[in-house]
């Protein structure tokens, strides 16, 4: 597990430091470096399975893709070197790598100097097939899936993007997979595919999953929903195109989080709320928050107050009830930038008791506050 990162001139990052936790929150204003935060991780990854041990960078590697080297360096850095430190449960690895000549549009950058435990770094799960990312770039529902010969089952999916196409076929293959029994909702079956169906529900009230193989022409993703009318109790089979977008971009989320496993997995994901309405985002941050606790760490980058007020909800409920996460392991970073230095700045939000936020900073989920103060006049 990730215990803490350092970026040190990387994009907008300067000089950042950040404590990871079960359950790490990255908010804040566009363009203020949160992407940047996943990114700088999964180019170490990308620079790990390219089997050449951190000897270079690969600024264009799938699926960071930053672009040059002027693109990725810290404008204002008065050296020409980008570096990062992780610290992990076997300690402290640094990572530092440079540009050799005044070529700014290259995309490589060579190793300068580094502080690693090269067998160490091969347990993390950083480093492992476990790690998986969810893009805020995510495809649309489809009319039909193409099946990927490639894909390794036995390893969640081989390639760290869970592309809409591959998670279809992976909930397929994998339909009877046990979900651990701490983010599993306890009235139904904990088979993987019940569970998707059972948090999709919770999502969208009412609704079941179908994939149907249509063999060398792929999956269909649909949908069916509860009704009191007519005889079998549920609706037609409908195309995922003709349900909306919700409901399909939920669903790599969900999978991500259900097919994952305790103190084994870290999972990436930007935008969970993505085209969800509030309720439903607030039942998602419910599930990420049971994995989190249960073992599984996960980052999130998110503009979503639901998904915020969620997590904080779970705090509340953990002291209450001992479900939800403790507020213990839950680390949230507020980020925006340095109008003198135009960096990022990374201010850590403290979760008191029962959910509330210790002095919150401008800026941070307060625009509903704005708006009510000049509807009611205040």
């Amino acid at each position: 597990m990730i215990h803490k990162i350092e970026l040190n001139n990387f994009k907008s990052h300067k000089d950042t430091k950040l404590e990871f936790s079960n359950l790490t929150v990255l908010c804040g204003a566009n363009s203020s470096g949160k992407s940047s935060v996943i990114q700088a991780l999964l180019l170490l990854r990308e620079s790990f399975f390219n089997k050449s041990q951190f000897d270079y960078l690969d600024l264009k590697t799938k699926p960071v893709s930053i672009g040059t080297i002027q693109d990725a360096l810290y404008q204002f850095s008065d050296n020409k070197e980008i570096s990062f430190s992780i610290e992990t449960s076997n300690g402290k690895n640094t990572f530092a790598f440079e540009l050799r000549d005044k070529d700014y549009s290259k995309t490589l950058l060579h190793k300068s100097k580094h502080d690693i435990n090269y067998a160490e770094l091969e347990q993390e799960s950083l480093f492992q097939k476990t790690c998986q990312f969810i893009s805020a770039v995510r495809l649309g529902p489809q009319v039909s899936y193409l099946k990927n010969d490639r894909l390794d089952i036995n390893n969640q999916i081989s390639e760290i993007e869970w592309k809409a196409e591959n998670v279809v076929q992976f909930l397929d293959k994998k339909r009877y997979q046990d979900v651990i029994p701490e983010i599993c909702i306890s009235s139904y079956d904990n088979d993987l595919f019940t569970q998707v169906t059972a948090w999709e529900r919770e999502i969208s009230s009412g609704v079941n999953v179908v994939v149907e193989d249509k063999g060398q022409l792929g999956y269909e993703l649909k949908y069916q929903f509860n009704t009191k009318t007519g005889r079998t109790g549920r609706t037609d089979k409908f195309n995922a195109i003709n349900v909306g977008f919700g409901l399909t971009y939920a669903l790599p989320v969900i999978v991500v989080i259900l097919s994952a496993m305790p103190n084994e997995s870290i999972l990436f994901i930007e935008n969970p709320e993505a085209h969800l309405h509030p309720r439903g985002q607030a039942k998602l941050a419910e599930l990420i928050c049971l994995a989190a606790q249960a073992g599984i760490q996960i980052v999130i980058e998110t503009h979503s107050d639901h998904i915020i007020n969620g997590i904080l909800v779970q705090c509340k409920i953990f002291e209450e009830q001992r479900t939800g996460i403790s507020k213990d392991n839950v680390s949230v970073y507020y980020l925006n930038m340095d109008g003198e230095k135009h960096c990022s700045i990374a201010k850590k939000i403290n979760i008191l008791e029962g959910g509330k936020i210790d002095k919150q900073p401008a800026g941070f989920f307060d625009q509903i506050e704005h708006d009510l103060s000049i509807i009611m006049g205040f």
